[in-house]
């Protein structure tokens, strides 16, 4: 799999998904975010990036569906830091770490290009554990939609506190609108604590 930087949010890359395999799918169809994607295999660097990840709705193009992908912004009100907005991962290839790899990477490019922060905000459980796992930690803040949000600096180890790894598990776990699933599974990461950081994610 080969992970690759289409551009920076002033490149105005467009990058068209087919909405039922990809969540947001919408989202990344919108020039003002930077996009990443991992693809299986080489991708022909001949002319446009962006036009080989395409709807087939042309039977004569050929179609590179990525693995995942992801849409990142600097922080209006912070420019140290930049946001990764959207994460998603093709429905056949959930499940096998893409969109963390993704986010990883994603913080290495930040950190070449002068970012001290990379920020990112989840709705669930599963989410957290995931970025947990490349690095990303609960600030203790929320978003005005309750979403979590989660910080890492780009071009430092990370650091985890336990205690406030906890307490993020326990507020998405206290919503009237989780599941019994995702509930039991933040009671179970909580019990265990915090997961070690995957330092091969970014390599």
């Amino acid at each position: 799999m080969e992970l690759r930087l289409l551009g920076w949010p002033a490149d105005g890359i467009v990058l068209r998904l087919d909405h039922r395999e990809y969540a947001y799918a919408g989202k990344f169809a919108m020039s003002s975010t930077g996009k990443a994607v991992a693809v299986d295999g080489d991708i022909d660097d001949s002319g446009d990036e962006s036009a080989e990840f395409r709807v087939p709705d042309d039977p004569k193009r050929e179609y590179v569906a990525p693995a995942g992908a992801v849409a990142f912004n600097e922080d209006r009100t912070d420019p140290d830091a930049l946001w990764l907005r959207y994460v998603t991962v093709r429905r056949d290839r959930r499940g096998e770490g893409i969109g963390p790899r993704l986010c990883a990477f994603v913080v290495a490019r930040a950190a070449e290009r002068g970012y001290e922060r990379v920020r990112i905000a989840v709705n669930n459980a599963y989410s957290y554990e995931a970025l947990h796992k490349v690095g990303f930690a609960w600030t203790g803040r929320e978003t005005g939609i309750a979403e979590l949000v989660l910080e890492r600096p780009a071009d430092e180890s990370p650091a985890v506190d336990p205690d406030t790894y906890r307490d993020g598990l326990a507020t998405i776990a206290a919503r009237e609108d989780v599941g019994d699933d995702e509930r039991s599974f933040a009671r179970r990461k909580r019990g265990r604590g915090p997961p070690d950081v995957d330092g091969g994610a970014f390599d």
